[in-house]
């Protein structure tokens, strides 16, 4: 019986010694990103358009800062007027869908520095394509950090 029980641990105590190889460092310093451009080519007025850039702080191989913003495909930073038309609200559930959207970006951001990994960040509820570009962003950016040591 003990042998079948090490027998059944024994992939555990291998994941476990081989979880510290291949870990990356990272320099300190500022690091900033950006997604692929996301085109929505469905039907769906209330998926958008545009890119997400991240700026990331390294500081002793940790995340310690993080910004995520999201831009339209011309360059506008999407902010308070996002999902308005001409200045104004035209429909009210697809502004409010927008505004969540945008506001998973400040969510993102604070999840990585907490958590530490970008797999470890969760993706919100009517905020997909923005998490996919958080992603994205992230991967690039710590991609720029990488060192040999």
């Amino acid at each position: 019986m003990k042998k079948l029980a090490y027998l059944a641990a024994l992939p555990l105590i291998s994941a476990g010694l081989l979880a510290g190889c291949g870990e990356k460092n990272y320099a300190d310093g500022t690091y900033t990103a950006q997604s692929a451009e996301y085109v929505n080519d469905e039907d769906d007025s209330t998926a958008g358009n545009g890119y997400g850039v991240v700026t990331l702080t390294i500081k002793d191989n940790k995340i310690t800062d993080c910004t995520f913003k999201t831009y339209e495909l011309n360059g506008t930073l999407k902010d308070e007027d996002y999902g308005k038309e001409n200045g104004e609200i035209a429909n009210r559930d697809f502004y409010n869908k927008a505004q969540k959207a945008l506001a998973a970006c400040d969510k993102y951001a604070e999840q990585l520095v907490k958590k530490g990994n970008i797999k470890d960040v969760d993706a919100i509820s009517g905020a997909t394509v923005n998490y996919n570009e958080f992603k994205e962003a992230v991967n690039a950016a710590l991609k720029q950090a990488e060192t040999d040591d």
